[in-house]
This record gives C-alpha cells, structure tokens and sequence, in this order.
C-alpha cells in the first residue's frame, strides 16, 4: 500500500507514525510541508499526492487539515485529531474517511472531531476514540492507525 503522510504543524519528516507505517511494509511518502504557509503546505501535499496517487492519505493534525484542503478524489483519509477548525476552508469529510482522536487531547479538542462527522453526515462510528494525548505516538494508537488504513484500502473498489 502507497500511504501519504501529512504530517503536523513543526512536527518532521520521520517521524514516530510515517516510521511505523513504513516499518509495517507500506511505501510512505512523507513531504516536508510548510509550517508558516498553510497554502504552501497544501500545494506540496496536493503535489505529492499527484505524482505518487497514493492508496491512502493520513494526516495528523494540522496535516489533517492540510489532507481535508487537497483535491484526493475517493482516496480515504485517515486524519489523527485533525485541526480543521483552524487551518484551511474544508469543514466537511468525504465518505470514507476516519478519525482517530483522543478525548484527552490537550491541543485540540476532541468535540472538534465529533462536530467533523456529524457535519459531514458520517456514522459516529468513524470517530475512534484512542490514545492518551495528543500525540497517537504510542502502540495502540498506531496500530488503530495502521488497521484503518487497511481497512478503507481494502474497501475500496479495484
């Protein structure tokens, strides 16, 4: 599986999540995105995502915004405690998408994401609660990660 990884704001490239999808045998494209331009961002994500037509796009947080602002056609997101309220004009999700967030996410809330899904009529059941912080970094929450990816790829109609 081809996977786009949008990472977060001063987050980097290689990090603890693209690391453990690229470890779980997935070709990873994780772009440096511009933490002071969002628009600048977009483009290199909307670029990345042209050249590689990835299988998958997973953006955390503010790269979570960056994935709901790109043109992505039916490719199924996977957005961890994605930051749309603050960051780009998408305010809807596509049909298969998913979201992983944890209710004790100091950064951005977790009512942020439940606003998301009902505003884009998705089933509550693609809301995940997981993880103890903001972050996803630890193994539970990366596995989840991982397995929806799977999950909506596999899905997907070849």
């Amino acid at each position: 599986m081809k996977i786009l990884f949008l990472h977060g704001w001063h987050s980097f490239v290689g990090g603890v999540k693209p690391t453990y999808l690229k470890d779980a045998g997935h070709e990873v494209v994780n772009p440096a995105l511009d933490d002071d331009d969002f628009d600048a961002a977009v483009r290199t994500a909307q670029a990345e995502y042209d050249q590689n037509q990835p299988d998958v796009i997973v953006g955390s947080s503010r790269g979570g915004a960056v994935a709901m602002n790109i043109e992505s056609g039916k490719t199924p997101l996977v957005l961890l405690c994605p930051e749309w309220k603050n960051w780009g004009t998408a305010r809807t999700l596509k049909a298969n998408s998913v979201i992983l967030h944890s209710r004790a996410d100091d950064v951005i809330p977790f009512g942020d994401s439940e606003e998301l899904v009902a505003n884009s009529g998705l089933s509550p059941k693609m809301l995940i609660e997981i993880g103890n912080d903001h972050r996803l970094a630890d193994p539970e929450p990366l596995k989840a990660m991982l397995d929806a990816c799977d999950r909506l790829v596999n899905k997907k109609p070849k």
